[in-house]
């Protein structure tokens, strides 16, 4: 049920029952469910060296076991001080033309045909994915890492059984040819000692000290975490615009106006990252989808040691969920919460009640690098094009990540 259908639903009754604080059992496992954002900040920020992230082994052995997803203490502040230091504002700037390329290329590749919006949004983010990762030496090897790494996804869900056949071993061959070629692009920059402002770059740091398996394991990560995540916010934006028409007017009339003021002070109509603040309408767009559609439900914690937390004992082993999409979806914190409504965002959202991106020290770190690919393809899709959803588009579908029902199919045509 948790990957299967709305997870509102698995949780209700027992919420309504038990209230915000209550304990099940998922695959076997005895698990705290948490609701409130008093609770997950707790879990999260103030006793999160109590809690450690928790994954399935296969998902250790795909992604890497020394991943910054797995890891805990000074290991995992050292990774994510260096997955900052290439996605922070500063450095990401000079990202924005090599983004904008590669979204004008992505939607013209598109125009006339129809298209699974998800699916072609895997591609766009696992190209920029590779962008931040590589820098623009990206291109000498996006074929073969994306031919590898597609076969190494199709075995995430996978069970873990490694017999010659199963999707689970041609995964684990995937990600071996997978290390090999990021093997060969270490050695490369090693030989010819420049300095790379990209995360592989922040990895490589000669005081950084980390091994090569160290850095593949993180690289093969950031792909993974940068991806479908996106790619599903991409996805749901695009039918929640196409839903709401006075939104989507809302959303292109700002974006047309980046565009006319360029035109009227004789600039090259190339976005800048200037121009990325300039767009507030299109930012609580976004906000209003991660909310609504909280691609992340909840995020898993294993308790460390026994830990009380306002008179109930968790015990040492025991799985901790907060429940991310229950707290997006509370009456309390955001009035009718189902509707779609991004003015809602005109305000900032009470501390802990907003948490698209986690929270904490295991918070994503990549946020500011997705908001601003989303930004930069929006702005070509409003302004240049008109999208169609074709089907049955009011469907849910739950795996891990909620998506549109078939990945919304739509027909993309460009403006006159």
């Amino acid at each position: 049920q948790l990957y299967s259908q709305n997870p509102n639903v698995f949780f209700a009754s027992k919420q309504k029952r038990y209230g915000s604080i209550f304990k099940t059992h998922i695959l076997g496992c005895p698990c705290v469910m948490i609701s409130s954002p008093e609770a997950a900040k707790f879990v999260l920020v103030t006793k999160s060296h109590l809690f450690k992230p928790t994954f399935p082994a296969s998902k250790e052995r795909m992604l890497g076991k020394q991943a910054i997803f797995f890891s805990q203490g000074q290991y995992h502040a050292k990774l994510r001080k260096l997955v900052l230091r290439a996605f922070v504002p500063e450095a990401i700037k000079s990202f924005v033309s090599n983004i904008e390329s590669i979204a004008k290329d992505s939607l013209q590749s598109l125009e006339g045909r129809l298209i699974t919006t998800f699916q072609e949004m895997k591609t766009y983010t696992f190209n920029v994915a590779l962008l931040s990762i590589f820098g623009e030496d990206e291109v000498k090897y996006r074929e073969d890492l994306k031919r590898c790494y597609y076969i190494l996804e199709k075995g995430y869900n996978s069970m873990p059984i490694n017999i010659p056949g199963t999707l689970f071993n041609k995964s684990m061959k995937a990600r071996k040819e997978l290390a090999q070629i990021l093997a060969k692009i270490i050695s490369t920059r090693r030989e010819t000692k420049q300095e790379y402002n990209d995360l592989l770059g922040s990895f490589m740091g000669d005081k950084e000290g980390l091994t090569d398996e160290q850095i593949a394991d993180n690289i093969i990560g950031v792909i993974f975490a940068a991806r479908d995540t996106t790619a599903s916010v991409l996805t749901w934006i695009i039918k929640y615009l196409g839903e709401n028409p006075s939104v989507l007017q809302a959303v292109t009339d700002e974006q047309e106006a980046i565009m006319k003021g360029k035109e009227k002070c004789g600039e090259e109509q190339t976005l800048s990252w200037a121009d990325t603040k300039k767009m507030p309408i299109t930012s609580r767009v976004i906000q209003e989808t991660l909310r609504v559609a909280s691609i992340l439900s909840f995020t898993f914690r294993e308790a460390v040691a026994d830990v009380e937390y306002e008179g109930y004992l968790i015990p040492k082993g025991w799985k901790v969920l907060p429940l991310f999409r229950n707290i997006h979806h509370s009456p309390e914190i955001f009035p009718d919460p189902e509707k779609f409504d991004p003015s809602r965002f005109e305000v900032v959202p009470k501390p802990n009640t907003f948490m698209p991106f986690g929270n904490g020290t295991h918070s994503c770190p990549g946020n500011e690098l997705a908001k601003l690919e989303i930004m930069v393809l929006l702005h070509h899709l409003t302004t240049k094009y008109r999208w169609s959803m074709v089907g049955t588009n009011s469907g849910i579908q739950y795996g891990p990540f909620a998506l549109p029902q078939n990945g919304l199919p739509i027909r993309l045509i460009r403006k006159s």
